[in-house]
């Protein structure tokens, strides 16, 4: 959706973060995924690939700091509120969101890949890749050149249909920010607003977050929404999608809905109607579905 109950417990930090196993792309029992767009990779295969990428960044990850929350939150507060200045997203919500998904920055993914959210490979990745044991063996993180890489990237993950009304909250808005994402099925833990929440407080998060005027929140709005409408069609949809069959096509099974499908593939039921030219919304089991363009 990533961390897998981080325990860390430095200086400065809580015992508060073991308590979490929440993320963008991770923990299947609280959390929705995007699917792997490597399925099937061997263990040798997923082996080879991480120890050629551990040999190029040897010296990075032998050099790479041990931060407490403190230290993680200045390091990464400034790039946090140029993605607020850019896309409205309270600095507050991304700071919390990557002390829990990558544990104040301590976690294999940060540290290795310079991953700070999880954020799984998609059909659309063409950067370098790291596996490692998720909701499936042997998933496919994306790697990053940079950590700030990856606070933009989880910016652009946001910006989907599904999380498209939380651009209309105001950029300090780390209240509505997270009962939104929750309410949106970004997570599927009920206190995930809460425990958000919870953090912000308790480091103050909410000081780096800045109001804007309203013009200045016309204009955000403008641009982010267009945007998001123009990402919508594309192949990778939100955090729901499975993987595209090869054929474009999903043959209908005992239970399924319009709606069940539709989510599965990251569409709204009107699309999938759309793709398939149908007048209501009767299917039939056997039936075969178009589920991408």
């Amino acid at each position: 959706m990533i961390a897998n109950f981080y325990k860390y417990y430095a200086t400065g930090s809580l015992a508060i973060m073991s308590l979490f196993c929440l993320g963008i792309v991770s923990c299947s029992s609280h959390k929705k995924i995007i699917s792997s767009a490597n399925p099937g990779v061997s263990n040798s295969e997923a082996r080879r690939n991480n120890e050629a990428l551990q040999k190029q960044r040897h010296d990075a990850i032998a050099n790479y700091p041990t931060y407490t929350t403190l230290q993680y939150i200045d390091k990464f507060k400034t790039i946090a509120i140029q993605e607020m200045n850019l896309y409205g997203i309270p600095a507050s919500i991304t700071l919390a969101q990557g002390l829990f998904e990558s544990g104040n920055g301590n976690g294999e993914l940060a540290r290795v890949a310079n991953n700070h959210f999880g954020i799984k490979c998609t059909s659309d990745w063409k950067g370098k890749s790291y596996y490692k044991d998720d909701d499936q063996v042997n998933d496919c993180f994306r790697v990053y050149d940079r950590a700030e890489d990856s606070f933009r990237d989880h910016s652009e993950f946001l910006k989907r249909k599904r999380y498209a009304r939380l651009f209309e909250l105001d950029k300090n808005d780390y209240i509505g920010w997270a009962n939104g994402l929750k309410d949106a099925g970004y997570a599927t833990n009920p206190k995930y607003p809460q425990l958000l929440i919870g953090v912000i407080q308790k480091y103050n998060l909410d000081q780096y977050d800045r109001p804007e005027g309203t013009v200045q929140k016309i204009k955000r709005e403008d641009r982010v929404l267009t945007q998001i409408n123009q990402n919508i069609g594309k192949a990778i949809k939100d955090s729901l999608v499975n993987a595209t069959p090869t054929d474009k096509t999903y043959t209908i099974k005992q239970g399924d809905t319009l709606y069940s499908i539709s989510k599965r593939f990251g569409l709204t039921v009107d699309e999938l109607k759309a793709l398939n030219n149908m007048a209501d919304n009767t299917i039939k089991i056997g039936q075969k579905l178009v589920v991408a363009k």
